[in-house]
């Protein structure tokens, strides 16, 4: 039974072997492999997308605060 299974277990590795080889010589995979990306403008909108919800949650912190104590208060008296 073990042979079977390690003949079986080297039949699909040679397998997914040559489908990678295959794979690698793609265009989809060389298109893939040349794109580097914009990194510093990804990190660009990281930094202003933080930036923008730190200043929006600093003026909007006190009102959702008072808004969330009014619900939970106005919850605690139905009873």
């Amino acid at each position: 039974m073990s042979e079977m299974i390690q003949e079986k277990f080297v039949e699909v590795t040679n397998f997914l072997f040559l489908k990678y080889g295959e794979f690698r010589g793609s265009r989809f995979y060389k298109a893939l492999s040349e794109d580097r990306g914009d990194v510093p403008g990804w990190v660009l909108v990281v930094l202003m997308t933080t930036g923008l919800v730190t200043a929006i949650w600093t003026i909007a912190a006190p009102r959702l605060t008072a808004i969330l104590r009014n619900s939970l208060d106005s919850m605690n008296g139905i009873h």
